[in-house]
C-alpha cells in the first residue's frame, strides 16, 4: 500500500492510496480533481473509488467534477450532504480494494456524518493507516460543529484511540504547528509536546508536510486524546472526560481567536472550512 500525500488549497491534504500489485487506486477527500488526476496519470494507476470523510467544501468539492471527468467512479461516504455521493456507508462496514482492507469508522463531532477510514493489508509488515479527515489531526482535532461533546469523546477515545498504536495517521489539514502550540499551553511540562513542536517548526521552515504521525505518538502529546490525564484535567478544571474535551474545544477556539486577526478573505475561507458557510450543493 502506497500513500501519496497531496497538499491542496491553503492547508488541506487529499490522498491517493495505491494497491501496488493490482495498481488500483482510491482517493481520499478530493478537493482539487485535476491535481489528483495529474498524479493518477503519473503513477499509472486505475482510480476506482473516492472515500470522503465529510461534506465540507474543502473535502468534498471536487467530487462532482471528478465524477464527470472519470465516469463510473464510486463516491462513498456516510453523509447524504456529500457531493456526488453514489453510496452511503455505515459504521463498521468493510470494503476491499485488492489486498487493501478498509474499515469504515463513524466519528461524529466535527460533523454528524464524519467517517474515518482504517486501512490495512493482510500479511504485510507495513503499519495500518488511518485517514481521519477533521476528526483527528496531528496534535489536535477539528472543531465540534455538530453533535455533542459525549459523541466527540466516543469518536476520539473509543473509536480511534483504541486502534493499534503503530497506525499512521493521515489527517485533513496541516494545522500541526498551531495545534502543538496549544498543546504546550495545556501541558507546559510535557516533554513529548516540546520535542514535537521543535520538530514541527523545522518542518514548517522547510515547507515539508508533518503527516503522517502515528496514533501512539498522538496519545503522548495530543490533548484531545489525553482527557483522562491529570495535567489536562487541571488545565480545564473538569473531571468527566466529555466535559474536559468540551472545555478543551472552547479553549482551543479562544487560542485561535487570540492569534493575529484574519483578513476578511481569509476569515471567509476559514468559515467555509469550518462549515460555518456553505456553497450551493451541485447535482
Amino acid at each position: 500500500m502506497k500513500v501519496k500525500v497531496i497538499p491542496v488549497l491553503e492547508d488541506n491534504y487529499m490522498y491517493l492510496v495505491i494497491e501496488e500489485h493490482t495498481r488500483e487506486a482510491v482517493a481520499v477527500d478530493v478537493a482539487v480533481p485535476k491535481r489528483l488526476l495529474e498524479i493518477v496519470g503519473r503513477e499509472g494507476v486505475s482510480l476506482t473509488t473516492v472515500l470522503t470523510t465529510h461534506h465540507h467544501w474543502d473535502h468534498a468539492r471536487g467530487n462532482v467534477e471528478l465524477a464527470r471527468l472519470w465516469p463510473g467512479l464510486a463516491v462513498l461516504g456516510a453523509d447524504e450532504r456529500i457531493c456526488a455521493l453514489t453510496r452511503r456507508l455505515t459504521h463498521g462496514e468493510e470494503l476491499r480494494f485488492g489486498a487493501i482492507h478498509v474499515r469504515c469508522l463513524l466519528t461524529p463531532g466535527h460533523t454528524s456524518g464524519h467517517m474515518s477510514y482504517f486501512l490495512w493489508e493482510d500479511e504485510c509488515p507495513d503499519p495500518p493507516a488511518l485517514f481521519s479527515g477533521d476528526a483527528l489531526s496531528v496534535a489536535g482535532c477539528g472543531p465540534r460543529l455538530e453533535g455533542t461533546a459525549q459523541q466527540m469523546y466516543r469518536s476520539l477515545a473509543k473509536t480511534l484511540g483504541i486502534l493499534p498504536p503503530e497506525t499512521k495517521v493521515f489527517c485533513g489539514h496541516e494545522h500541526t504547528l498551531a495545534n502543538l502550540e496549544f498543546a504546550q499551553k495545556v501541558e507546559p511540562c510535557n516533554d513529548h509536546v516540546r520535542a514535537k513542536l521543535s520538530w514541527a517548526k523545522k518542518r514548517d521552515e522547510d515547507d515539508v508536510p508533518t503527516v503522517p504521525s502515528t496514533l501512539g505518538e498522538e496519545l503522548l502529546y495530543n490533548p484531545f486524546l489525553r482527557v483522562a490525564e491529570e495535567s489536562v484535567r487541571k488545565f480545564t478544571g473538569k473531571v468527566a472526560p466529555a466535559e474536559v474535551l468540551e472545555a478543551l474545544c472552547r479553549e482551543r477556539a479562544s487560542f485561535e481567536h487570540a492569534a493575529e486577526p484574519l483578513q476578511p478573505q481569509a476569515r471567509a475561507l476559514l468559515a467555509l472550512q469550518w462549515g460555518l458557510l456553505s456553497t450551493p450543493r451541485q447535482k
